[in-house]
Order: structure tokens, then C-alpha cells, then sequence
């Protein structure tokens, strides 16, 4: 009995420090498991600390260089500015120009409708004389159907041999002469005159010419003196135009002398040299210009302009 005590309470005491050696065991195994644990728990830790501060640094550098990049943006945001601003300016000052431009513009087209519609009335006005040379020069070869004077179906202009008229070198009228200018001046100038005609006849032109023997300026005024007598002979009322005729001619007559300076060339042969006919040179033309050589000129003014 006494060693079954003793065998139970060796075993009893074997097995309390078995059981407290075993949890110590398994105390430090869970130790060991926790320091383990925890090792690989900091190294993962400092693995992943290390691959953040890999990615901050990558991600910091990704932001320096975004940086960078905003602030070269931001120059040529300002350099885009800048050239905004300038064409901007360019923009409004191309506006005034342009507005400048079209006030010009506006008062060219004003200027061209005036000038058309001056040119309507013009040519309105040329329109109502157009025909009326023809009809002219029609009435003065009927008054001189009966007549030795020929008009000139041309120019409406009629000539007297400066022979017939004067002596040699002479600016005197013979009396045989002033016979010829009676029966002649009358019928020409009094068809000049007429009222219908009136309004259309701008000029009434005494013209002397001589040969071409002697200096210019003698014949010059030998020349003028004789279409000067002629215009003398015309202006008498005795001669056979009327006061008003005469009223009427003083305000268009215009005399001039044009020395040789227009000689009556001979008829030759084609290619022949022409030859200055003396007898036909020496004259005094009388003939008429219309106010529609005016409006010609007015016309090609307003052209022009």
C-alpha cells in the first residue's frame, strides 16, 4: 500500500511537471510563432514601405516633371496671350481701316452716281442735238441751191477765194466783193441764226488763211485782217442781217487768222508729192461749231473724273 502511494504520488508529481514543462514548450512555440509572425509581418512591412517610397518617388517625379510641363503651359499660355492680344489689336485696327474703307467706299459710290447721273443728262442733252449738224448743213444747201457758193456737206462751212475778196496783200474789201458778201451772208448766217437753231449753235467762226509766200507772222495778220473785215462787213445792218441777227451774232462770232499754217494742198496722183495749190489757199472760211463738241469734252471730263 505504501509503495502504490508512493508510485501514485511519484507519478503524480512527474506528471504536474511534465504537464508545466510542455506548456512552457508550447508557450515558447507560440513565442517563437510570434516573433515569426511578426518578423515576416516588418519585413513584408519594410517590403512594402520600401515599393511606397519607390512609388512616391516615382510619383514625385511624375509630378516635378507634370510641374514642368504646367509651368512651360504656362509660358505659351502667356506667349498665346500675348499674340491674342496682339492680333486682337491687329483685328481692331483692321477694323477702323476697314470701317475708314467702306466711309471712302460709300462716298466713292456717291461720287459715281452723281457723276452717272450727270452723265444721263449729258447724254440726254446730246441725244436731243444728235441729227441737228445734218439738219443744218441740210437748210443751208437748200438756201445756196440756187447759188455759185457751195456748202461743204462735211462741215457745213462755206469759202470765198480771198482773190474775189481783196487785192494783193490787201485787207480792203473791193466793191465788187462786198456785192458778192450781200447776196451770200444773209443766206448762210440767216439759217445759222434761225430760232430753232438757236440753242445748239455754240460758235459762228470767220477764219482767214493765205499762201505760204511771205513770213508766218505777216500772213498771220493779213490773215486775221481779212476774216476781221468780213466779220465787219457782217455786223453792218446794212448788209442784210437784221438787228437781232446781229445781236445774236456778236455773242457766238469768233475771228481768227491762221496764216499758212493750213494750205489747200493740190490734187495728185496717189504716191505723187503734194503741192501747196497758192490760189485755193488764199480764203476766208466761215463755219459754225455746236454745243455738242461741248458735251463731247463735258462727257469725256466726266470719263475722266
Amino acid at each position: 500500500m505504501k509503495n502504490r502511494r508512493k508510485n501514485r504520488e511519484a507519478f503524480g508529481e512527474h506528471s504536474y511537471w511534465q504537464s508545466y514543462s510542455d506548456m512552457m514548450a508550447a508557450l515558447l512555440l507560440v513565442f517563437v510563432l510570434i516573433i515569426a509572425i511578426t518578423l515576416a509581418i516588418y519585413r513584408q512591412k519594410t517590403v512594402d514601405l520600401d515599393q511606397a517610397r519607390l512609388d512616391l518617388n516615382a510619383a514625385q517625379t511624375k509630378l516635378d516633371q507634370a510641374a514642368l510641363e504646367l509651368e512651360d503651359f504656362r509660358a505659351k499660355i502667356e506667349l498665346s496671350n500675348e499674340e491674342l492680344n496682339k492680333s486682337l489689336a491687329e483685328l481692331q485696327e483692321a477694323y477702323a481701316q476697314a470701317a475708314l474703307t467702306e466711309e471712302e467706299l460709300n462716298k466713292a459710290y456717291l461720287e459715281i452716281e452723281d457723276a452717272q447721273n450727270e452723265l444721263e443728262v449729258t447724254k440726254s442733252e446730246l441725244q436731243d442735238i444728235v441729227g441737228i449738224r445734218t439738219d443744218i448743213i441740210g437748210a443751208l444747201q437748200s438756201a445756196f441751191n440756187n447759188s455759185a457758193m457751195s456748202v461743204d456737206a462735211q462741215t457745213g462751212s462755206i469759202t470765198f477765194s480771198s482773190d474775189v475778196l481783196f487785192n494783193y496783200n490787201s485787207a480792203v474789201l473791193t466793191d465788187a466783193s462786198k456785192q458778192t458778201l450781200r447776196e451770200t451772208i444773209p443766206m448762210y448766217l440767216g439759217v445759222l441764226l434761225r430760232d430753232e437753231y438757236q440753242d445748239y449753235i455754240a460758235e459762228i467762226i470767220i477764219e482767214g488763211h493765205t499762201d505760204t509766200v511771205g513770213s508766218y507772222l505777216s500772213n498771220q495778220q493779213l490773215s486775221y485782217n481779212r476774216a476781221n473785215s468780213v466779220a465787219r462787213f457782217c455786223l453792218d445792218s446794212g448788209n442784210g442781217l437784221n438787228e437781232t441777227e446781229i445781236a445774236r451774232l456778236q455773242q457766238v462770232l469768233t475771228v481768227n487768222g491762221r496764216s499758212f499754217s493750213n494750205p489747200v494742198y493740190t490734187a495728185e496722183a496717189p504716191g505723187a508729192e503734194l503741192q501747196v495749190d497758192m490760189d485755193a489757199s488764199r480764203r476766208v472760211e466761215i463755219k459754225f461749231r455746236l454745243k455738242e463738241d461741248e458735251m463731247i469734252e463735258k462727257i469725256s471730263e466726266i470719263l475722266r473724273d
